[in-house]
């Protein structure tokens, strides 16, 4: 789930921007609709997620993961949003023990489909709201049930606090953490990165295709991984991921926070104290190929 930015030769630039959410809904409405979390009921459906405990941990993140309502919440009558929502929220947790791991001063939620549902090739999409504070980690995206990298990444949103831009990126044998090919899409002058959003992929079997309110911000394809001499490795299942980090290795090398968190400031810590740094998802949608693809691989 981290990436810095490569060669713009990597890159592809935006073809122009639809900003209202009924035109993908719109755009999908004749495609087979396989997956789908509205939020509505008020609770999380265990028959759909799992929720990751305090033993994971990578990135050298600072927050301890739990499976609790302080970190995982629903909220109704949320502006903006089309009825529930999920909320993933860190919290101020000083001390947290993981015994004989580590301890945390912060606590959050993490979400995942893995044991319960995967795909191979479609559309993913989000609709997310995040709060903009230097440092968090929020994150929405796909993997696959190997190990990593060798199992395949797609990062569909990350966000590091910053004023103006999220970060979309892919992972793989080869191309992983400052080899992958990833891309910044900066927000235009008048939108807000804070406000509703859809965060969507593409995926067939040569190339993935990222979109921000149905706009084209980046292309990785196949060829992209040759470029980089490495294995494409997204012809295999993957679940979903919805969490939120605090943070961690790539924040920390956006912002050369060190102090008195890791990639986190003063500021965003007091943020967390007062609960204001949230990210909100009305919904998850996974659609059908629009085309026929290849059978896929369980190898990773």
């Amino acid at each position: 789930m981290f990436a810095e930015l490569i060669a713009a030769s990597l890159m592809l630039h935006p073809t122009g921007a639809r900003d209202n959410h009924w035109v993908e809904e719109e755009a999908a409405a004749e495609r087979e609709l396989l997956f789908e979390d509205d939020f509505d009921s008020g609770s999380l459906d265990r028959d759909k997620w799992i929720v990751i405990g305090p033993d994971f941990w990578v990135n050298n993140e600072q927050q301890v993961y739990v499976d609790s309502p302080d970190t995982i919440q629903f909220v109704s009558g949320l502006e903006g949003a089309d009825d529930g929502a999920l909320v993933l929220k860190p919290k101020w947790a000083p001390g947290t023990e993981v015994p004989g791991v580590r301890s945390a001063d912060f606590i959050s939620g993490r979400i995942e489909t893995k044991g319960k549902w995967d795909f191979t090739y479609g559309r993913a999409e989000a609709r997310i709201k995040m709060t903009d504070h230097v440092g968090v980690w929020p994150a929405w995206w796909l993997l696959g049930n190997g190990q990593w990298p060798e199992t395949g990444e797609i990062d569909i949103l990350e966000y590091v606090g910053e004023k103006d831009w999220i970060g979309v990126a892919i992972h793989g044998p080869g191309y992983s953490g400052d080899k992958a090919p990833v891309n910044r899409h900066y927000f235009k002058d008048g939108e807000d990165v804070t406000g509703w959003h859809v965060y969507a992929v593409e995926w067939t079997a040569d190339e993935m295709v990222f979109y921000v309110n149905d706009e084209v911000v980046y292309r990785a394809t196949r060829r992209t991984v040759g470029w980089l001499g490495g294995e494409w490795r997204f012809d295999n299942p993957k679940h979903l991921i919805l969490n939120f980090a605090v943070g961690g290795v790539y924040p920390a090398k956006v912002n050369m926070i060190e102090e008195p968190y890791y990639g986190l400031p003063q500021e965003s810590v007091d943020a967390i104290k007062t609960g204001e740094a949230a990210m909100y998802v009305d919904w998850v949608r996974v659609y059908a190929p629009e085309t026929e693809q290849p059978e896929p691989t369980t190898e990773y």
